[in-house]
């Protein structure tokens, strides 16, 4: 069966979902700017993009309940697969805070090494400066396994997290390090409020999507 067959609607990640998470946003995002930088050795990027989204997902964002994932069944054979998920933080929370990071720095330290931490953390930080004042729903990765794409998994966790928001009445908040993406995110409403340009990293498009009139 292809990729398109059996949908199940938007649900909230358990941690049983993780290793799926992770799977899914490491083949999506290994090739991303942000990654390519983060992990330079193309050798080794898949799994190191795969084990990165593993610690961002199981100790920050599936805990705080707020992933969302899409499932598909293509085998009869076989439960449903994870295709699509995306990583959000509601208002007022924050799933990358220093609580989260204190209890996942020994495994970033043995994934990235020691040294580069300083500069990761000054990078992280100027993305956290651009981000709005007010409360905001923030978009930290959306990704949809290659196999599905086209399939309109993203673009259905995309709708039902701006639902949210729009119900909530606040903004939304999302940062890509690949221009290729502005257009897609424009479609839905986002603009570019702010770019950064630190010759030492990734260029960063901080994009918010104003609150639903």
């Amino acid at each position: 069966m292809t990729p398109t067959a059996s949908a199940r609607a938007v649900r909230t990640a358990t941690m049983n979902d993780v290793p799926g998470v992770a799977r899914v946003l490491g083949r999506a995002f290994q090739g991303d700017p942000f990654f390519r930088w983060f992990f330079p050795d193309e050798n080794l990027r898949m799994a190191q993009t795969t084990r990165a989204c593993a610690l961002m997902a199981g100790f920050g964002y599936v805990p705080s309940g707020y992933t969302t994932v899409v499932e598909r069944r293509e085998d009869s054979a076989r439960g449903p697969v994870v295709r699509g998920a995306a990583l959000w933080a509601p208002p007022g929370a924050s799933s990358e805070g220093f609580a989260v990071m204190l209890r996942s720095l020994p495994h970033w330290i043995h994934l990235v090494g020691l040294s580069r931490l300083p500069e990761i953390a000054r990078y992280t930080a100027e993305l956290r400066a651009a981000a709005p004042d007010e409360p905001h729903w923030y978009l930290s990765m959306l990704g949809t396994d290659p196999v599905a794409r086209g399939t309109g998994v993203g673009a259905h966790l995309l709708r039902a997290g701006l639902a949210r928001a729009d119900a909530d009445g606040v903004p939304v908040h999302l940062e890509t390090m690949n221009s290729a993406n502005l257009g897609y995110y424009e479609r839905y409403g986002f603009r570019v409020v702010r770019a950064i340009n630190d010759p030492r990293a990734p260029s960063a498009y901080c994009m918010v999507r104003p609150a639903a009139s």
